[in-house]
């Protein structure tokens, strides 16, 4: 037999689980509504995500090293990368979307520019997945309608993921992203040449940071907000422009984006032979806001799973077979997952609290450990002597800023 599974979206979930299936011999389809499709995202990617899936020099517009940290009331914490050989990398989504969809289709995958509106599942365990979509090969907008059987489906089609809604995968909470790029004076520009800016507030964001990334020509200015505060979200964009307008005044805005940001889990990442990964699934963390990284690898380790319990393709896999990537996923990140809910909950919950998060990353080993955590994707223990200095920090940082209410 040949094993023939659907990847519905590419984006880095979509794409990293396309290659991975491809190499193994697996027959793979691989969706995608627009192929230019250029997603709202601040496109920060951490170093680790370079090495580990290969991704050449020219997809990185810019290597951040320095890092601005800016409080409620304006006091700046400046964060620096002393290693040389280290850096945040800062991506256009169009281009790094579009380097990891071609890298699969050229690998073996089967590359379906198509708009996939319906999964039809299947009445008994052993048939084929129908997914009914609309074919834009052509250049059409409306497409061809047409069908395809697979044996196994991965959703990796974002927060508004149409398989999650056919396997009832159940809603998650979400935050809202607007975003702005701005083309700005070339003097302006060098400010950016490496460096990047993250600014917190009650007026730039209730519930997370906002944010000036430089890319290829431009910075993407934006902030992000929870969905009861969408009524909010231009007012904040207003917040964020202000805060930052010697910095980028006579800039030209060039793009504007908005997009959805899952903040949970969804109850329900696998059912039967399909499985969700990325933003599908709810894999952006809280408190930085990252999905990139996270995206590329539940892509990845959902499709390396179904290579081995398939036998590398020699037979189709059970749900429980699909439940294993759950498992491992979370046994890999349950603890950042669960630390970066914290902080959220600790830090952003006012403005004394942010001022006292600002206070708090002057401090080298708490730099350190941050990028260490970033960079590397593992929560970085300390040793025990700077582990309770970083506590103490913590708490006197809070207390100073009257932050430790109820």
């Amino acid at each position: 037999m040949t094993l023939r599974v659907a990847v519905v979206g590419s984006g880095p979930a979509g794409s990293s689980a396309a290659e991975t299936l491809v190499k193994a011999g697996i027959e793979t389809y691989l969706f995608e509504r627009k192929l230019d499709n250029a997603k709202p995202c601040g496109g920060a990617i951490p170093l680790c995500m370079v090495s580990e899936f290969d991704l050449p020099p020219e997809i990185i517009d810019r290597r951040v090293r320095k890092m601005k940290m800016i409080s409620p009331s304006n006091r700046e914490v400046d964060i620096n990368l002393e290693n040389e050989n280290e850096y945040i990398g800062m991506c256009r989504r169009e281009v790094l979307d579009g380097f990891m969809r071609d890298r699969a289709a050229s690998l073996g995958a089967n590359l379906i520019n198509g708009t996939v509106h319906k999964l039809e599942i299947p009445a008994s365990s052993g048939e084929p997945y129908t997914i009914h979509y609309n074919d834009h090969s052509s250049g059409d907008a409306v497409g061809t309608a047409k069908t395809l059987k697979v044996d196994l489906v991965i959703g990796a089609d974002g927060a508004n993921s149409r398989v999650a809604k056919a396997i009832d995968a159940g809603d998650y909470n979400y935050a809202i992203a607007f975003q702005e790029r701005i083309r700005i004076p070339a003097d302006k520009m060098a400010y950016y040449e490496d460096r990047a800016e993250m600014y917190v507030g009650n007026d730039v964001s209730p519930d997370f940071y906002a944010w000036v990334f430089p890319k290829y020509d431009h910075v993407a200015v934006g902030t992000g907000t929870m969905k009861v505060n969408q009524a909010m979200i231009k007012k904040l964009q207003a917040g964020i422009r202000a805060r930052a307008a010697h910095r980028i005044e006579g800039g030209k805005i060039i793009k504007v984006e908005a997009h959805p940001i899952p903040e949970h889990p969804r109850p329900r990442r696998v059912v039967g032979r399909v499985a969700l990964v990325g933003d599908a699934a709810g894999t952006v963390t809280k408190s930085s806001g990252e999905g990139i990284y996270f995206a590329a690898k539940s892509g990845r380790m959902c499709a390396e799973t179904i290579v081995e319990t398939s036998n590398a393709g020699q037979r189709i896999p059970t749900e429980d077979d699909l439940k294993l990537y759950l498992k491992r996923w979370d046994k890999q990140y349950g603890m950042t997952y669960l630390v970066l809910d914290v902080l959220q909950r600790v830090f952003y919950r006012s403005d004394a609290s942010r001022e006292a998060f600002v206070e708090m990353c002057s401090d080298l080993d708490v730099q350190r450990m941050t990028f260490d955590s970033y960079l590397y994707k593992t929560v970085v223990p300390a040793n025990p002597l700077v582990q309770m200095k970083i506590t103490a920090k913590t708490l006197g940082s809070l207390l100073r800023g009257h932050a430790l209410a109820p």
